[in-house]
């Protein structure tokens, strides 16, 4: 069995979950989140927590077995606590300033940057040079991350560009001249 598969999802007070074969809604005090999952795996509600089962040993069952009941837990996790990625910017005259549609970056080319807030993503500009995004679905909180981080990759010669936080660039000698 897999050791995350066997795991049980503790369901907080306040978070309904509806489970129907090949399909997870979970609403919850921030967020409702719905997803389609493998029909071949089910889950067995005992009190307050979930269980995920699978039919059979084969490759493919035992593959999604640890990986469905992780995307129901993140679910969980994100109707009642939510999350959030964090990025840096570096460089000079690189800045972010929050709008009320997204943000706005400027990241050294000719013209600012303008990035909705897709649904369900909220966007914080504590200084300048940091940008918070949060959201209740930890993919897509993930992926606007990468989405913003690609528009100015981090350089390895000057270390500029948009980071993740606490994301070390190691730094690369220049061109040696005789």
């Amino acid at each position: 069995m897999s050791r995350i598969g066997r795991m049980p999802i503790t369901v907080p007070t306040g978070v309904d979950v509806d489970i129907e074969p090949g399909f997870v809604r979970v609403k919850g005090p921030k967020a409702s989140l719905q997803r389609t999952i493998p029909a071949a795996i089910a889950f067995q509600r005992e009190g307050d927590t979930l269980l995920a089962v699978r039919p059979s040993d084969s490759g493919e069952h035992r593959s999604l077995h640890g990986l469905t009941r992780t995307l129901v837990a993140n679910m969980v996790i994100g109707v009642t606590q939510g999350f959030e990625r964090k990025l840096e910017i570096h460089g000079v005259g690189y800045r972010c300033t929050a709008r009320p549609d997204g943000i706005e970056l400027a990241l050294g080319y000719s013209h600012p940057i303008r990035y909705p807030a897709p649904e369900g993503i909220t966007f914080e500009v504590p200084t300048p040079t940091r940008i918070t995004i949060r959201g209740a679905d930890k993919e897509r909180v993930g992926q606007v991350a990468a989405e913003i981080r690609a528009l100015r990759k981090p350089d390895p010669y000057k270390q500029k560009g948009v980071r993740y936080e606490g994301e070390r660039i190691r730094k690369k000698a220049g061109k040696a001249s005789k």
